[in-house]
């Protein structure tokens, strides 16, 4: 598989006033003047030892952004429900899930995620190269607990995506198997999740509701990111 940058994220996104990860393949390595000695042993810079370092020095960057971070406030997450809010709408095997686009950075084409040694959590993948930048990888449905068999359509117009979340310690990135758009969504008709019994022990979703004859589960985008931050630590 050839390996594609997400071209589409907006590097400013990145700017996590967190200590950077010191990112040598653009310098001297297969992005930069390959001036690296390491290249002639390695090949590639994603099979060197100092690349698998810089990525577990990410994920413990991800948990010192997360250290401060601090709730928000129950009375502004109310105020925006009440007002209603754009959704991307997206799929994840056989279900559609509705996330509030205030957790999202981009929406970005798949790219390759590498593998890392030792990794911290099941819901961990590894990392990716986002223009140059690695960024954390994470599976939103070992997050949710969703069938992680992907049901095959045929469809030449469904394409796989990436999703940047914007998470407190930095970008995260997930895969979804389809992305249907954003759609601002009727708050009115949204049922709560404690009358439902598939969702009424799932903290994180918000509601549920029938949407263009989809059942649209929303996503809580607060509990979503603690998640996925924590997932990381």
């Amino acid at each position: 598989m050839v390996e594609r940058d997400a071209s589409s994220i907006d590097s400013s996104s990145f700017d996590s006033g967190l200590p950077p990860v010191d990112d040598c393949w653009n310098r001297i390595g297969v992005r930069g003047d390959r001036s690296c000695p390491q290249l002639a042993e390695h090949i590639h810079c994603r099979n060197c030892p100092v690349h698998a370092a810089a990525a577990i020095s990410l994920l413990d960057r991800y948990a010192l952004g997360s250290a401060g971070a601090e709730p928000a406030p129950v009375e502004a997450a109310a105020a925006e429900v009440e007002e209603g809010r754009p959704h991307l709408i997206f799929r994840l095997g056989e279900e559609w899930l509705g996330l509030p686009t205030r957790a999202l950075s981009e929406v970005a084409p798949a790219c390759v995620v590498h593998s890392l040694p030792h990794q911290r959590s099941p819901a961990l993948l590894g990392v990716a190269n986002v223009r140059g930048t690695l960024v954390a990888c994470i599976s939103l449905g070992e997050l949710l607990g969703l069938d992680g068999r992907s049901v095959a359509r045929d469809d030449a117009r469904i394409v796989p995506r990436m999703l940047i979340l914007a998470a407190v310690g930095g970008p995260i990135i997930s895969p979804v198997d389809e992305v249907d758009g954003i759609h601002e969504l009727d708050e009115k008709a949204i049922v709560e999740a404690a009358s439902q019994s598939h969702a009424a022990n799932d903290r994180f979703t918000r509601g549920v509701m029938q949407w263009r004859q989809r059942s649209i589960r929303l996503l809580d985008q607060d509990a979503l990111l603690d998640a996925a931050t924590r997932s990381l630590a």
